[in-house]
């Protein structure tokens, strides 16, 4: 893909196309007439905006402020709304179809009893929920632990737990609540355990009558009333595959990959309406040989955390689309370079898109504060930009370069309204 800037009006992602829907309610009930649907962006995406360096993409922005927004494909809700609300919870989903996401996540992993259920991971409970602090606790597969000290207070062993869904049933996991993911490992009791919130984030969203977990199943009913596309990811397993279930019977792993697709097909799902992903390259084939249709929107997600092990990542990308793979998705660092104090493709974007694949991108707006002068894991390549940049603004920055200069069909993100309030201002469906 050249990384000559092109202009706005020409940026158009194919295959992506806006749907049809309505205005998104407020409050619960979601109704829909024959007008698309109007997305809710708020305050922080013109805050991003003013927090920009000086420049024409800044002036080409602020022209969009008052133009009306609505959902786009290109916006994709990261376990929902994350930056705010409890991950993959009701609440979280349908806080990012009314910031205007056109797809949402949910990653699916699986209980006690075979039932497959929306979590970032199968042993996350003890960060995602309240387990802790019900019953259910002593299901878990290691218990609280609490954070060890010498004598001068220095931290000996920090404060842990192991809680799965693999260690209840579905009907117990429907009966916890979600909270914001974290945990203070410094700890010593479950109280302080759980109030883990990163300061960035917020637990506002968290408590009694909000936090509920669904099913995959569940999040497939409530994305077509949403009218948005799915991209439901399926967890590596981590319990030793086959695994016995409640009633005696054993989980293949092969039985676990065709569920999520059987689900899919159960809710009346069509194959362009979803794009299922996994780390796990197995995965994917697997869909290929045994779900083609699924198959060809599925998402093989780049498990590569530095430049070195991305490398043979980027070797390969000339045998994929021989393989049947047509989506890939590395983090957003895998996809450009910092040169001469600017962001600009990488080598993995340019061949991608040399060999003909599309490509998805994760995670935006989950890196803390970057006007402190570092983005860490996902900036990790541009770093020293964000570093002389030591404002907001350059979330947008990376987000413009990812999408006119490599060409992204979508990207993932924990605060959809800021990638709903670019696309619809640069045209993007």
């Amino acid at each position: 893909m050249p990384t000559s800037r092109i202009p706005a009006a020409a940026i158009l992602t194919a295959g992506l196309a806006l749907t049809s829907s309505a205005c998104l309610e407020a409050g619960d009930a979601v109704h829909y007439s024959n007008v698309n649907v109007t997305a809710r962006v708020g305050p922080r995406p013109f805050f991003l905006v003013d927090d920009m360096t000086a420049g024409t993409l800044k002036t080409e922005l602020q022209r969009c402020r008052t133009r009306p927004f609505h959902k786009t494909r290109f916006s994709i809700g990261h376990r929902g709304a994350a930056l705010q609300f409890p991950e993959h919870t009701r609440e979280s989903y349908l806080a990012a179809a009314r910031q205007g996401a056109g797809i949402i996540e949910c990653d699916a992993t699986f209980t006690k009893d075979g039932e497959l259920v929306c979590r970032h991971s199968q042993c996350d409970l003890h960060t995602t929920t309240n387990i802790l602090k019900t019953p259910l606790a002593d299901k878990c597969t290691r218990g609280f632990q609490p954070a060890t000290y010498d004598a001068d207070g220095n931290l000996l062993e920090p404060a842990s737990a192991t809680c799965c869904t693999s260690d209840i049933t579905l009907a117990e996991f429907k009966m916890l609540k979600g909270k914001m993911d974290g945990a203070n490992t410094a700890a010593t009791t479950i109280d302080e355990y759980m109030a883990g919130t990163p300061g960035w984030r917020t637990d506002l969203y968290t408590g009694p009558s909000s936090g509920t977990l669904m099913t995959h199943a569940e999040s497939v009913e409530l994305f077509k009333t949403l009218h948005v596309g799915m991209t439901p990811e399926l967890k590596a397993p981590s319990v030793a595959m086959p695994f016995e279930l409640a009633d005696g019977t054993l989980f293949t792993y092969d039985d676990y990959r065709q569920k999520l697709i059987d689900e899919l097909k159960a809710g009346g799902i069509r194959p362009q309406q979803a794009w299922v992903q996994s780390f796990v390259r197995e995965d994917i084939d697997y869909w290929i040989a045994n779900e083609p249709t699924f198959a060809k929107q599925a998402v093989y997600l780049i498990p590569a955390d530095t430049p070195a092990q991305l490398a043979p990542f980027t070797a390969g990308l000339p045998t994929y689309k021989a393989a049947g793979i047509n989506y890939v998705a590395p983090p957003l660092w895998a996809l450009v370079d910092a040169q001469d104090g600017e962001i600009v493709p990488s080598n993995y974007a340019k061949t991608a898109k040399a060999e003909g694949l599309k490509i998805i991108t994760w995670t935006l707006e989950r890196s803390g504060i970057l006007a402190d002068g570092d983005g860490e894991y996902y900036y990790q390549t541009i770093n020293n930009v964000v570093a002389d940049r030591r404002n907001e603004g350059v979330t947008l920055e990376l987000l413009d370069v990812l999408a006119r200069d490599v060409g992204i069909e979508g990207i993932f993100s924990d605060w959809p309204a800021t990638v709903t309030f670019y696309a619809n201002c640069m045209g993007l469906r």
